[in-house]
């Protein structure tokens, strides 16, 4: 199983660094992880984003001032605790999300056009497992 687990993280790894350096990408992973995560939860502030990202608080604080200055997000009051700051995810950062999954799918269309019809059914037929790994299960 261990073999398995390394090929696997090998190959997933590639398909992502290929991905990224192929598509539209000009802000790094965690910048668009967290704007993704901003999409999908809605407005956090930055303890929840470090915690989500696993990086130091420091680093997001910097990552979102990055990020404002090129107006993806904006800080905002929480209007339930007048002391704590929400990150907002703004319509440019949406738009940029957007545009990188855009890049994303039109590379994988490509590749996938390369594959035979029997790869594309077996790599069709991967995707509930690979949905399976995704899920919450025991960690080490």
């Amino acid at each position: 199983m261990e073999d398995l687990a390394d090929e696997l993280d090998k190959r997933l790894t590639a398909l992502w660094h290929t991905l990224g350096r192929r598509g539209k990408r000009e802000l790094s992973r965690t910048a668009a992880s967290v704007l993704a995560t901003l999409r999908d939860t809605g407005p956090r502030r930055i303890t929840e984003i470090a915690e989500s990202e696993a990086v130091a608080q420091p680093t997001v604080t910097a990552l979102v001032g990055r990020l404002e200055r090129d107006g993806f997000v904006e800080r905002r009051s929480d209007p339930g605790d007048a002391r704590a700051v929400l990150v907002h995810l703004t319509g440019d950062g949406r738009a940029r999300l957007d545009a990188m999954r855009e890049a994303r799918e039109v590379l994988l269309q490509a590749r996938l056009a390369t594959l035979t019809d029997t790869e594309r059914e077996a790599l069709a037929a991967a995707l509930p497992v690979l949905d399976k790994l995704m899920e919450e299960g025991p960690e080490e």
